[in-house]
């Protein structure tokens, strides 16, 4: 029997609530409803969702803390689901580490999607003793990322990030020293337009920066008015 997938829908309005689970339920997902943020953090635990979609106004603990307490000890995927549509608060949500963000009032079939998207691009790292036949690795002095196990070393140590930031880091080193335009990596990692916010991009090169340190042989550079490349200079 196939196991399905568990989405942990956040939301203080129960009809959209509601709504949204109708979607995914026919889509063979397995949904829960909670509508406040301490719910949510408890059905973390509890439910252990796949994914969480998650409002931004809620009472009491707000979508924002949610997610910060959520990263703090898990990279389940989350999509924030908000009225706001102003940069700012989109760029927040992702700098706290969201995979994504949709506004409201947002089309049922784009939503399910996205789902979708984002849940393709996230692999739990296999089973101890499991081993993929074919390795998706790169490797540079001080640093490893493999795509198979969605893990990264740096430095000898296990660096935590979601699967975005992995997946960003991972398409730059694989191609070093080729530039790639936001656009272009938009495309590539989140798979779908993003109606012209490139800003997404920015975040999460921000975020890789702040978690991995340029090397003397390699660093994320930007290519001022073109975008960004995984520079690698050569050793003496």
């Amino acid at each position: 029997m196939v196991t399905k997938q568990k989405i942990l829908i956040v939301d203080d309005d129960n009809n959209i609530a509601e709504l949204i689970s109708l979607y995914l339920t026919k889509e063979c997902f397995d949904t829960l409803i909670v509508n406040d943020g301490e719910s949510a953090l408890e059905a973390l635990k509890t439910f252990q969702p796949n994914l969480i979609l998650l409002d931004l106004m809620l009472p009491g603990i707000d979508g924002y803390e949610v997610c910060r307490s959520v990263r703090s000890g898990s990279n389940t995927p989350i999509i924030m689901l908000s009225a706001k549509g102003e940069i700012f608060d989109k760029v927040l949500g992702l700098e706290l580490g969201a995979d994504d963000y949709m506004e409201k009032p947002f089309d049922s079939k784009e939503l399910v999607a996205r789902v979708k998207a984002v849940l393709r691009r996230y692999k739990q790292a296999p089973a101890s003793g499991e081993q993929a036949d074919s390795t998706k690795k790169v490797e540079y002095k001080d640093l490893v990322i493999n795509l198979t196990n969605y893990s990264v070393l740096h430095k000898g140590k296990v660096v935590e990030m979601p699967p975005k930031e992995l997946e960003l880091l991972y398409f730059l080193a694989s191609s070093p020293n080729q530039v790639f335009t936001r656009e272009q990596l938009l495309d590539q990692i989140w798979g779908y337009e993003y109606i012209g916010d490139t800003r997404t991009v920015d975040v999460h090169i921000k975020r890789l920066r702040e978690k991995i340190s340029d090397h003397e042989e390699w660093s994320l550079s930007t290519v001022w008015g073109i975008g960004y490349k995984f520079e690698v200079r050569s050793r003496g």
